[in-house]
């Protein structure tokens, strides 16, 4: 008889991405009544066994039991002094709802519907991706390369990597193959990563191999504010907010919701001065790279006290050209997920859970968002919500 160790994936309430907590805290400040749902979408078209549902859904409601334990709460308080202690009380009480996922099997295709108050709905999509990996690779039996292989290739990159003179993080959660190889990877990026690898964005094994997690917000904060103030006022809006509550910390923006070139139409010398630095998330590196240098200079700041995080898709051979190509020329550093954490000789999941509709405090109908990446195959949202859109930010329709 199967144990609940067994059905037991997600192990900690901090095994999870760190912008999903940053994003937690500001909409518990900035839209407590607001209500958002989700929807799963399986970019690979893969298919999924006889029985994942049932083995999903168990995984899920063990989820229910896991609480924020009293070093993790400490570990949040001395590491993210901007996260009000107001904040970590709350987290302590939070508990996963089950009730709020919704999951249905037809044949090899899985459905999984979110829906519930945003401030707690937030949490869902990085673990319960994390579940959909490990689970398809534990129920279709393929077996991945060994964990000394693993440890070499991770090492062996980490190595290149320093080569380079760049700093790396590690933001693979959502697509990994397992937990037991996620840990496996931080675990060596640290021990042979020193100077170069800088944190990782999955908070639980930031805290276990005492790294920094890093993250700051992602699509859904803008789509959120799309639904709340319209498509034209939802970058400002989101930027806005993020500075008021935030004063600086966090201070990396994306840019990608809306398009870039609508991004950085609103990112106005105020923002350029604000924040950090940018993060590339869709569409080619080195064009986006020209476009924010463009950007910063256009604002008489020097792009080299600015920063550009790369995170689409990254492996070594597009890090080494696109550290290559910007030397010299603007800050960089690069986050690392799936070339880290599901490189162990099997196919990776193309999965994505995004945020489907919003329900903003004082509105009585929910609203369709949508996201118009820098790589049009990358859209989310129904057509006709990505066509209004586009016609109202004078987005080329493809």
């Amino acid at each position: 008889m199967e144990t609940n160790s067994t059905k037991q994936i997600i192990t900690s309430i901090l095994d999870n991405d760190f912008y999903k907590f940053t994003m937690q805290h500001a909409v518990i400040k900035k839209f407590p009544y607001a209500k958002a749902s989700y929807i799963f979408i399986n970019r690979g078209n893969h298919q999924y066994p006889e029985g994942f549902a049932e083995a999903f859904k168990e995984a899920v409601n063990e989820m229910a039991k896991l609480k924020l334990t009293k070093a993790e709460k400490e570990f949040f308080r001395e590491t993210c002094p901007y996260l009000d202690p107001t904040y970590l009380d709350f987290l302590q009480g939070y508990h996963y709802d089950p009730s709020e996922v919704e999951i249905n099997q037809n044949g090899s295709e899985i459905e999984i519907n979110i829906s519930g108050y945003w401030y707690r709905t937030i949490l869902w999509e990085v673990p319960l991706m994390s579940i959909i990996c490990e689970l398809y690779y534990k129920l279709t039996g393929t077996n991945r390369e060994s964990s000394d292989i693993i440890v070499e290739k991770t090492k062996n990159k980490i190595e290149n990597y320093s080569k380079l003179g760049i700093t790396i993080a590690e933001f693979g959660t959502r697509r990994r193959h397992s937990y037991d190889v996620h840990q496996l990877v931080v675990q060596t990026l640290q021990k042979y990563g020193k100077g170069t690898f800088i944190g990782t964005s999955n908070v639980h094994l930031a805290m276990k191999f005492n790294t920094k997690p890093i993250g700051t917000h992602a699509h859904e904060w803008f789509m959120f504010h799309a639904a709340k103030y319209g498509f034209k006022m939802a970058n400002s809006a989101g930027l806005e907010h993020w500075t008021d509550i935030y004063r600086g910390d966090l201070g990396i923006a994306l840019t990608d919701t809306y398009t870039s070139s609508v991004f950085f139409e609103q990112f106005d010398k105020k923002f350029a001065k604000l924040f950090d630095g940018v993060r590339h998330d869709s569409g080619d590196p080195l064009d986006f790279a020209n476009q924010t240098i463009a950007h910063y200079k256009k604002m008489n700041i020097n792009p080299l006290s600015k920063t550009i995080i790369f995170s689409d898709g990254l492996n070594s051979e597009k890090v080494e050209r696109i550290a290559k190509y910007c030397s010299g020329k603007i800050g960089i550093s690069f986050g690392i997920g799936t070339d880290f954490t599901n490189d162990v000789g099997l196919p990776a999941q193309n999965i994505v859970i995004k945020m489907k509709q919003a329900l903003p405090e004082g509105n009585e109908r929910w609203t369709d968002v949508v996201k118009l990446s820098d790589e049009p195959k990358k859209h989310t949202g129904t057509p006709e919500m990505i066509e209004l859109a586009q016609r109202l930010l004078d987005i080329p329709i493809n």
